[in-house]
């Protein structure tokens, strides 16, 4: 569902972002154009609530992201000493 506001910004109130950094500029369009205090009460709530949405993505892709490279991290971080770096 796509909602237009009266200073021409889009919001998909349904969509999921194709990806992290589209869902970052999505969020950078949206908050300039509330910033710029030119829409309207209804395109406001509208926006704020995709806003929400897109921050939610992004704080779960990020989550996830840090849980992969911690599991990849997890058998090759190693307790690196002075003597063990001589044994090599």
């Amino acid at each position: 569902m796509k909602k237009k506001s009266n200073d021409s910004l889009t919001v998909d109130l349904s969509s999921q972002p194709e990806s992290f950094e589209a869902a970052t500029a999505e969020l950078e369009r949206i908050v300039t154009t509330m910033e710029a205090g030119q829409m309207t009460l209804e395109a406001s709530l509208s926006a704020y609530k995709r806003g929400v949405e897109l921050l939610h993505y992004c704080q779960t892709t990020l989550q996830n992201a840090q849980q992969q490279v911690r599991i990849l991290e997890a058998d090759m971080l190693k307790d690196f000493s002075a003597s063990g770096a001589d044994e090599r």
